[in-house]
């Protein structure tokens, strides 16, 4: 339908505009898409097979919707990408506060003009980015702020009596009549706010001051909650429960493959700065891993979850870490280094809730412990597995290796080494050598040094080596030396 040419009432009713809800109008654009094999939720990954399902399950029944999930689960996103199934023009009384359908206005405002103007009812168009509406529930939201009340100003720039329903000032809920409106942590919402959509989300009725109006409203709520809330703010009351269609439940990545394309999805980087540092896939995988490690971990506390956003500052903390040294050294490329890990523990210290253990141990010591066990979990992915205990006379790969260091007064290894005596540092460990050379003999010479710290730093999570931090790097030693040095 052009638009271009359609001003007026009687050009649309000529075009053969047919009047649909915004649950029909969903349901169709969706049915096209599933038709056409078309992606409706870009940029959403990991979702394929459970929540996008659920979705569009809801979608096609013409449900509204309450997504229960714990933080950084995309649970906005899903609802914001709803707005790609709506028209993308949809027409409305010129001048309607509350978006009126030209052929079925609901308001005062456009059934006078209607009647006035007849076909010559002026008409306007509004983008389907402009039939979004978002409200963050908190305990100060008032059943005027999200319904409307009486205003007085209007009310006295009018010369209107109080009694006429147009000094009613609408809130957000009518002003987004025809739309997607999403109410992002439900149960933060006082209980006799969540009363006042009963009426509006099964019966289409608004009360405000006593001016009891039949207004139609043509909605599709999304609500979006967090189980923990359920117990620790408040809650959603049953019969609002009773009104929403279908409740989904989301999820965190269930891999790290699928982890790592959010992450570099939305991770908000500098393209000269992907272009300055090397980043190893195995440096990728490690910092999800450290998600996974932290979503298991006894210190942290699981009913408020580890959102996505965690790996995602992560990465940028990590890339920033590396960026910074060669700065500093006047190098134009840098590899990501293991040391360079220590930069992204701001990123997770304040994006964990701890429990009381993880309080009592500090959150800078979680967070060192989140990255050891990430490390032990991957380690048996690229070389062969540690066994906790073994017999006197058994040897294994790693022998040499520990005899280095026990034979050597220590490997300083300093955080912002220049490009050229950072290789020359690890390739003087003749041992660690061999062992890449052994067990990872295709791997890219740009990753060779990343593995090499990285099984430096494995060995000493399982307790062959010892690793001690000074104020300028880290420094590596036999697991026995330490001990008698006091280290």
């Amino acid at each position: 339908m052009n638009k271009e040419n359609i001003k007026t009432l009687g050009a649309l009713k000529k075009a053969g505009y047919q009047t649909r809800s915004i649950k029909e109008e969903l349901r169709e654009n969706l049915k096209e898409k599933i038709r056409n094999n078309e992606n409706a939720f870009e940029g959403i990954h990991g979702y394929e097979y459970s929540v996008i399902p659920e979705l569009e399950r809801a979608i096609l029944s013409k449900h509204n919707i309450n997504f229960l999930g714990l933080r950084g689960q995309a649970k906005t996103r899903l609802a914001r990408l709803m707005v790609n199934l709506l028209d993308e023009w949809m027409p409305i009384v010129e001048g309607s506060e509350i978006n009126d359908d030209p052929l079925r206005p609901i308001s005062r405002y456009a059934k006078d003009l209607i009647n006035t103007k007849g076909d010559e009812t002026p008409v306007s168009w509004i983008h389907r980015e402009e039939r979004f509406f978002e409200k963050l529930a908190t305990p100060d939201v008032t059943v005027a702020d999200l319904i409307g009340d009486v205003d007085p100003i209007k009310a006295a720039n009018l010369r209107l009596s109080y009694a006429d329903e147009r000094v009613i000032h609408f809130g957000m809920i009518p002003r987004a009549n025809r739309s997607i409106f999403v109410i992002n942590e439900l149960p933060d919402l006082q209980a006799r706010i969540q009363v006042a959509l009963f009426n509006i989300l099964q019966e289409g009725d608004v009360q405000i001051r006593g001016f009891k109006l039949r207004l139609p409203l043509d909605m599709q709520f999304v609500f979006t909650a967090n189980p923990e809330d359920y117990t620790n703010r408040g809650s959603i009351v049953t019969p609002l429960k009773d009104r929403i269609g279908s409740q989904i439940l989301t999820h965190y990545p269930e891999s790290i493959d699928v982890a790592k394309i959010i992450t570099e999805q939305e991770a908000q980087l500098d393209e000269r700065q992907k272009e300055m540092v090397h980043l190893p896939e195995v440096a990728k995988d490690l910092l999800e891993q450290i998600s996974f490690e932290a979503r298991d971990s006894e210190f942290i506390d699981h009913k408020s979850g580890v959102s996505a956003r965690m790996s995602i500052t992560a990465f940028e903390n990590l890339l920033s870490t590396a960026e910074r040294r060669a700065i500093k050294n006047g190098e134009d490329h840098t590899m990501l280094r293991f040391g360079d890990f220590l930069g992204v523990i701001p990123s997770i210290t304040g994006k964990v809730e701890l429990v009381y253990e993880g309080e009592q141990e500090g959150a800078a010591f979680v967070a060192l412990q989140l990255i050891g066990e990430a490390v032990k979990t991957l380690f048996p992915n690229y070389f062969p597995k540690i066994e906790k205990l073994k017999r006197p006379d058994e040897t294994t790969p790693y022998d040499d290796l520990v005899e280095w260091f026990f034979e050597g007064s220590g490997f300083e290894l300093p955080d912002d080494l220049p490009e050229t005596e950072y290789r020359e540092k690890l390739d003087s460990i003749k041992p660690l050598n061999k062992l890449i050379e052994k067990y990872q003999p295709d791997i890219d010479d740009k990753d060779k040094y990343f593995i090499k710290e990285f099984l430096l730093w494995a060995l000493v999570e399982f307790k062959k080596l010892s690793k001690h931090r000074f104020s300028k790097g880290l420094q590596f030693k036999d697991l026995y030396g330490s001990y008698i040095s006091g280290l």
